[in-house]
Order: structure tokens, then C-alpha cells, then sequence
């Protein structure tokens, strides 16, 4: 059944779409060009922080799939499709992978059928809906996965988007649901390496969105995890996660710079 093209709004940022124009993409308008590069004068590093955080999606998909398994993923704030989304990888490496993709912005919703090809054995499918509501999103994952075998809760860049204590919250309540065996991959920005530069990016896409966003400090991330087992090398910036999984820096012929401001970790629940 087709998705319904939702209105979108061309004069407000949205955060899909920076995102998207930092990666190269073209699926962006002159408001999210424009307060994308305002971000990057702020803080140069933005792009870097872009292309670092995807290489952390290929390398914990492509982890999870070969080392421990797993053939199903829920991937919450997805984001624009792009080059390597997560069930191109997974499926790659296992043609049976179950992919569910979860967003609420309107442009990814608008292009949402990019993310529902599949390979013959896997599936994949869309889920419009907001972090906020666990429970709505685990229902609807339940057509398509399997909730009482492993699951891979991919959570990167979203619970920035979650600015208060009720983050934790939501993240539990979706750990809760899945059982022994899964994975969370969660990543999000910091204040480490350049603290003035991200305090200012944020407080500029605060002034200029409706979608208020915080970063955290690595010890805040790791709360993220309690009760979780960390997979080596651990809650890192992301592209020294990559870094020590796969002894590269490199993706695809573009470098990734291991310090940047953004941290994530893979966490197996026992």
C-alpha cells in the first residue's frame, strides 16, 4: 500500500534535510542550506561529525549481522535514504534481514519508498511515528519483526531530539520489549573536542527550528546503556569506534576523523 505524501513545509529547517546537505544529498531547500552552512561557519567539523556518524551505521550494522547474528533491525529517526542505508548493509551480508525504519519528518516520509526495496528473502517497511511513542512504534514493528528474537535498536542522532530526562525513558521502555540477545547502537552529539562549537551549533538549531535538539556528555550517553554489556571498544566517538573494529579510517576512499563530537556505543542486552 502506498504512503500518503505528506505537506511539508519548505520554509522551516528540519533537521533530515541539514543532514542530508552536509552528506552531499540534494533533497534539501534554501531555508536547510542555509542554516546548514550557518551551522557549519560554527562549527567546521559538522561535516566530518556527518560522514563519521555513517561509517558508525555501516560498521555496527555490518558487526551485528556477521558477528553476532542478528537478522532484525529497528531503526528510529532514519533519516533521508542515502548511500548504505541499514538494510542495504544487512542485507548484503544476509539476504533474510528484517529491516523496520521509524520517522516522523515529513521529507523522509516523502521518500520513504527508497528504504522499502528488500531482497526476496528479507522485508523491509516504514513506520511514521515519533520516538515519543514507544509503544505505537513497537506495535507496528510487530507486523514485520519478530519482538521475541533479537532485535537491533538503532538509535543515531534521535535522542538528541529528546532534550529532557524522558529520553531515558522512552529508551528503556524499548529495551524492555525486546528480548536476550538484542543490541542497542546509539550515537549522538557531545561537548569534547570542541565545546564552544557545539554549544553554539545548538543554540543556533534552536533558534532557527521547531525541533529543539541537546547534546550530551559522554557520561549522560552511557546512561543510555545501563544494564546493557558494551561491546568493545565501548562508548567512543564514532569514528574511533569504526576505527577499532575494522583497523581503517577509511570509507569508501573518504577518511573518517576519529575525534569528532559525536559518541555511540553498542550495548547487547542479557
Amino acid at each position: 500500500m502506498p504512503l500518503d505524501r505528506p505537506v511539508i513545509n519548505s520554509n522551516v529547517p528540519h533537521s533530515a534535510r541539514i543532514w542530508n546537505y552536509w552528506l552531499g544529498g540534494k533533497d534539501c531547500y534554501e531555508i536547510d542550506r542555509q542554516v546548514g552552512e550557518e551551522i557549519r561557519r560554527m562549527n567546521p567539523q559538522i561535516v566530518e561529525i556527518a560522514r563519521a556518524q555513517r561509517a558508525f551505521l555501516r560498521g555496527t550494522v555490518a558487526h551485528l549481522t556477521e558477528a553476532a547474528g542478528l537478522r532484525q533491525f529497528l531503526d528510529i529517526g532514519t533519516g533521508l535514504p542515502t548511500q548504505d542505508n541499514t538494510h542495504e548493509v544487512a542485507q548484503r551480508i544476509a539476504r533474510d534481514s528484517r529491516i523496520v525504519y521509524v520517522d516522523h519528518d515529513p521529507t523522509v516520509l516523502a521518500h520513504a519508498t527508497a528504504l522499502l526495496t528488500s531482497t526476496p528473502e528479507g522485508a523491509t517497511a516504514f513506520i511514521d511515528a515519533d520516538l515519543r511513542d514507544p509503544d505505537v512504534i513497537l506495535e507496528r514493528a510487530a507486523h514485520t519483526l519478530d519482538l521475541t528474537r533479537p532485535v537491533a535498536l538503532m538509535l543515531l542522532g534521535i535522542t538528541a531530539h529528546v532534550p529532557d530526562e524522558s529520553a531515558y525513558d522512552v529508551v528503556a521502555r524499548l529495551l524492555d520489549a525486546l528480548p536476550s540477545g538484542s543490541h542497542l547502537v546509539l550515537g549522538d552529539s557531545t561537548e569534547v573536542y570542541r565545546p564552544e562549537a557545539m554549544r553554539a551549533m545548538v543554540e543556533h538549531w534552536n533558534g532557527a527550528s521547531d525541533n529543539p535538539r541537546v547534546n550530551r556528555s559522554p557520561e549522560q550517553l552511557a546512561r543510555f546503556f545501563d544494564g546493557l554489556d558494551l561491546v568493545e571498544p565501548g562508548l567512543v566517538s564514532v569514528g574511533r569506534w569504526r576505527a577499532a573494529r575494522s583497523g581503517s579510517d577509511e570509507v569508501e576512499g573518504v577518511e573518517v576523523v576519529e575525534e569528532v563530537d559525536c559518541f555511540g556505543g553498542v550495548g547487547r542486552k542479557p
